[in-house]
């Protein structure tokens, strides 16, 4: 009777262990799915050009609203349209010219580099703001850096800025937009070049005006 008590209680025990062991297994196949699952979704964010992030590289996709009629002495007859070519980019440094678009959606930055439209056009007083992806035409950009040269052909003339500040902000981060006393440009891309998925940050150029073909 007593190794009959001693055998039916080990059952208990056994039934125990062995439904710890399932739960466990069931919660390994679990959490390595929902990784996979992760991974997989940011690989193919990082494939489509990180649609949801990379919107302009700091501002979100709407259109932006379009700045007041150019006053009397500017550079430019008038605006462009979203999505029209504006001029090209070259950097020297690179030895890469990259053609511009006015806009920052989806549309312009599958096509070369983005002019934000908020921003004023290249050449003229305040913040010339470009972006483009870094995957494509700034996949190099992290070569570029402080003293190099970056040259903007537009209708209105050629402009040569030189880099004097590289930052790295986080993608939420707007000062990369805010008005400057005096002609500067300001670059950006992803950051960093080599991050799968959603990058958290961002790679700024600022860059001064230091001649142009109109003066």
């Amino acid at each position: 009777m007593g190794s009959r008590r001693k055998r039916g209680s080990k059952r208990p025990t056994r039934l125990l262990l062995l439904s710890l062991s399932i739960v466990f297994i069931l919660f390994g196949i679990w959490f390595s799915s929902t990784n996979a699952y992760t991974f997989l979704k940011g690989y193919l964010l990082f494939k489509v050009k990180q649609t949801e992030v990379e919107e302009w590289q700091g501002v979100p996709l709407e259109k932006p609203p379009e700045l007041k009629e150019k006053e009397q002495g500017s550079l430019y007859n008038k605006r462009p349209e979203l999505g029209e070519n504006i001029g090209e980019l070259f950097i020297p440094k690179l030895k890469a010219s990259l053609p511009i678009f006015h806009g920052t959606n989806e549309e312009e930055l599958a096509k070369g580099v983005g002019h934000y439209a908020g921003s004023v056009l290249p050449g003229e007083n305040d913040n010339s703001v470009l972006s483009g992806h870094r995957d494509t035409v700034f996949r190099n950009l992290g070569e570029v850096g402080k003293g190099d040269l970056l040259i903007v052909k537009t209708e209105a003339g050629e402009f040569t800025y030189k880099v004097k500040k590289v930052r790295i902000v986080d993608s939420d981060d707007r000062t990369v937009i805010v008005p400057k006393p005096k002609a500067t440009l300001t670059v950006s891309t992803c950051y960093p070049f080599d991050f799968i998925g959603a990058s958290p940050e961002r790679y700024i150029l600022i860059a001064d005006l230091v001649s142009s073909s109109n003066e």
